[in-house]
């Protein structure tokens, strides 16, 4: 009877450990995501499983181009993937189908955008300045999607992290490295 229960005990033990170990990576370096929509079409559609970096932004400022996974700023219980393109304290200019940023001496650099399909244009006419922990986030498909452009800046706290892996479709699976 003692063999039995301490083998029984192994099993338990090394149940534990795992379920601790997956809850510890899940909670404080990796998350999964499920991208839910067309938005970000075509570099990510819907049902790509993601797994998302929590880590990186706690030793690096977010960058322009990258993907990140946040939660929106007026329903924080809803999860939206989309892209960063302005940075706490630029001021973003949209209009005439493209977009722009505005550099401290007042000049205009389009931003160049090699991950959208050719002749994309960004719907909208509007100048935004952001404040000091503000973005300014867009969907790849600007057509389709509810970002920066309808509800605001984002701040930095609603960041969850930066989008590293796409496990699947197996296909499609593939590491990212910044920029896209």
């Amino acid at each position: 009877m003692r063999t039995f229960l301490l083998a029984v005990w192994e099993v338990v033990e090394v149940v534990l450990v795992a379920v601790v170990t997956v809850f510890l990576i899940r909670t404080f370096l990796v998350q999964p995501f499920l991208v839910s929509g067309a938005s970000m079409e075509p570099n990510f559609t819907d049902g790509n499983y993601l797994l998302v970096d929590e880590v990186t932004y706690h030793f690096r400022a977010p960058q322009r181009d990258e993907v990140i996974v946040f939660r929106y700023p007026e329903n924080p219980s809803i999860f939206y993937i989309k892209r960063i393109i302005g940075l706490p304290g630029e001021t973003i200019k949209i209009g005439n189908g493209q977009v722009g940023i505005m550099n401290k001496d007042g000049s205009e650099t389009m931003l160049q955008e090699p991950y959208l399909p050719y002749g994309t244009q960004t719907s909208g006419n509007m100048t935004v300045t952001l404040g000091p922990t503000q973005y300014f986030m867009l969907g790849d498909n600007r057509n389709y999607s509810y970002d920066s452009r309808g509800w605001g800046p984002m701040d930095q706290k609603y960041i969850i992290g930066l989008v590293r892996a796409r496990l699947l479709p197996f296909s499609k699976a593939q590491i990212f490295s910044y920029p896209l």
